[in-house]
């Protein structure tokens, strides 16, 4: 089925089942022809408005010529799974107790969105001490500081309108530096189309240097090497590549959206410095990497002017104990006093895994409702035993675990996808290209809060496990999607009854996106490369102020010169032991602590953790691998994790003074 929204709009056919017979399974429905006009409802509706008279042109549905009977009716599954949820709530008779709140004005949200941006000393009763924002600032690609400067200015209006008594510098002031030194941007922010190649690389060139990055490792240039389309730039800012192809292309970007099914195998090239997933980095360096995120997808929602507004979450009455409608963090709390460092809450694995005991070739598996009244009764008793492990989990049948799984998500006080985001997740498909509509995700999963996110990732896997056993369960990716997207995109606080366009519009926008979270879940948890570059940017300028600052204390204070005395003789004894193009690996948890390595051209991480465990015995060997990973350690990085691929030569050239230290990841 063609529902994919297009820059020329799309049309949308499709069934809805009326409360009389919800309970009918897609399966088993009939033709339109052949369906009563009160068992059913069906239209067409335009995605976009402007294009109405194209897509009338189009021929209608037909489900005939379809080549999979199951993926026709994927639409079908959605209502089904809409009625199961209707049901279901009816069934339970428990409303969660909403405090309404007055609607925050644009100035407010605007705000907070700054707070969140990492920008909140500018403004407001933060106001100080703003060197590390203007650090942060000069590190801003073109688009990202446009977004800015766009958030401030309406915070500044009204501000100045409420005649609050804060303190508002003039954004003038703030992005003076920008405009000044518009030759020092960062990589990828100066993409405008009269400039030439050589300007371009000359650019790139200085802050490889700054960086201590190699002249023949810098990134190429898009005109100079073509990329493919399925290949993810990480190099460039996504908002700059948008902002640039929309320039150089005088038309409306276009995309041929076929079938659902024809996603594309998107991948990442290699880099040499290797990839950077989320979990790598230290705490400080991931807090850098979400504000820069939020900052970046808004200048690509901005670029295509797209709306992208900061929801507060909704005050809630909400449960401090017990195992549905709980929030995460009190269900992790719980989960970590008997386990500790728990990541993903109990009773959410334990059901992934007793659906998972009843075998995923379970034909129709998610798609089929377990009976409503066991699943009320499973539910208080869970609720009474499975903390006290008196729960009988072989009763439970398969299809009545499913239903738990998901009821468990969607009674989540706070969405599993964020209150904050979850508009920005449905906004998602409103971005032209599917390329365009990965990357945006790829931010919102940066942006998730960390056990939000972990747990996003447990299910994600788990249903692609479902998926890889479709030809004898039936549940393709599109049956999924259908199925998981009402249940991911709906919590207590929403109401489901729109309009019945809107509804056609959320089911084809939602299980687009959810469609995109399995596909490329493998992708999305990358760090893109041009954020981990700011970051490193801003960690050099701060380190610059760091060193100045010293160096006053330091003529203030006798005591400094022995301190320097001491550091510079330990400097002169570490570098007269490493000598020139080696490096020195610390493992102080391994027999063998440390070791001096030569760097090669082919020198990879995976080489450098192999040279240490062939010094351990068999056994601790293999215990050891997979559990302990190559670490790159200060310099302009806090820390990081690096992956197997990782050439060691092209990481020192781009971080000279890290330190290397093998060691095992945190809990």
């Amino acid at each position: 089925m063609n529902w994919l929204s297009g820059s020329q709009g799309v049309v949308l056919t499709a069934y809805h089942p009326s409360s009389k017979d919800g309970a009918l399974v897609g399966n088993k429905a009939k033709q339109g022809e052949e369906a009563s006009p009160t068992s059913r409802r069906s239209g067409q509706y335009t995605m976009n408005p402007e294009s109405s008279k194209n897509v009338a042109e189009k021929p209608p549905f037909d489900r005939s010529s379809s080549q999979d009977s199951l993926d026709d009716l994927s639409f079908e599954d959605y209502w089904t799974e809409l009625e199961n949820i209707k049901k279901s709530r009816e069934n339970r008779h428990e409303e969660q107790e909403v405090v309404v709140v007055k609607e925050p004005d644009e100035g407010e949200l605007e705000e907070e969105w700054l707070k969140d941006a990492g920008l909140s000393n500018l403004f407001g009763d933060c106001a100080g001490d703003s060197q590390e924002s203007m650090v942060f600032l000069s590190t801003l690609t073109r688009t990202q500081a446009a977004a800015v400067q766009k958030r401030f200015e309406t915070v500044s209006q009204t501000m100045r309108k409420k005649n609050k008594q804060y303190q508002i510098p003039d954004v003038r002031d703030i992005f003076a530096q920008q405009r000044e030194s518009t030759e020092k941007v960062p990589y990828g922010s100066e993409l405008d189309s009269d400039r030439t190649n050589e300007n371009k690389y000359k650019e790139k060139h200085d802050l490889a240097s700054d960086l201590g990055i190699s002249e023949k490792n810098s990134p190429c240039l898009p005109e100079d090497v073509p990329a493919s389309e399925t290949d993810i730039n990480l190099e460039i800012s996504f908002a700059e590549q948008a902002a640039n192809q929309k320039e150089t292309s005088k038309e409306k970007f276009r995309e041929n959206k076929d079938e659902y099914n024809s996603l594309p195998n998107f991948r990442l090239p290699k880099d040499k410095t290797g990839n950077t997933r989320i979990g790598d980095l230290a705490p400080q360096d991931m807090k850098k990497v979400c504000c820069l995120a939020l900052i970046e997808l808004t200048a690509l929602y901005d670029v295509f002017g797209i709306e992208l507004k900061h929801q507060k979450a909704v005050k809630m009455k909400t449960k401090d104990s017990g195992l549905f409608g709980v929030p995460l963090s009190v269900l992790l709390e719980q989960d970590q006093k008997r386990v500790p460092g728990m990541r993903i809450p109990l009773i959410f694995q334990k059901l992934i895994s007793r659906i998972e005991d009843g075998g995923l070739e379970t034909e129709g598996l998610l798609r089929i409702p377990g009976a409503a009244i066991r699943i009320k009764n499973l539910c208080q008793e869970l609720e009474a035993k499975f903390y006290e492990g008196t729960f009988n989990w072989e009763s439970v049948k398969q299809h009545d675990a499913a239903s738990l799984l998901k009821l468990f998500i969607r009674e989540l006080p706070q969405p599993l996808l964020s209150l904050e985001y979850l508009k920005a997740f449905q906004a998602v498909q409103n971005l032209p290209s599917k390329k365009q509509q990965l990357q945006a995700l790829n931010l919102l999963i940066i942006l998730l809060p960390e056990t939000n996110r972990d747990t996003l990732k447990a299910l994600l896997e788990f249903l692609q496990r479902v998926i890889d056993n479709r030809e004898k369960n039936k549940m393709t990716v599109r049956n999924v999607a259908m199925v998981m997207a009402p249940n991911l995109f709906m919590y207590p606080g929403l109401s489901i009854k729109p309009n019945e366009q809107g509804e056609f519009v959320m089911a084809a926008g939602t299980a687009s996106v959810m469609h995109f979270l399995i596909k490329y879940q493998q992708l999305l948890w990358t760090i893109p490369k041009f954020l981990v570059t700011q970051v490193r940017k801003q960690n050099t300028e701060n380190h610059k102020k760091d060193k100045k600052d010293k160096a006053m204390k330091k003529l203030l204070k006798k005591m400094a010169y022995d301190r320097e005395k001491y550091e510079k003789q330990d400097k002169n004894l570490s570098d007269a032991d490493v000598p020139q193009g080696v490096i020195r690996v610390q493992a102080p948890h391994l027999s063998k602590v440390s070791m001096a390595i030569q760097l090669t051209e082919e020198l990879k991480a995976s080489d450098v953790l192999a040279r240490f465990l062939s010094q351990e015995s068999g056994v601790v060997q293999t215990l050891k691998k997979g559990e302990i990973f190559l670490y790159e350690i200060g310099g302009n990085i806090g820390e990081r994790c690096l992956e197997d691929d990782t050439y060691m030569k092209d990481l020192y050239q781009l971080n000279p003074n890290a330190e290397w230290v093998i060691k095992s990841k945190p809990l």
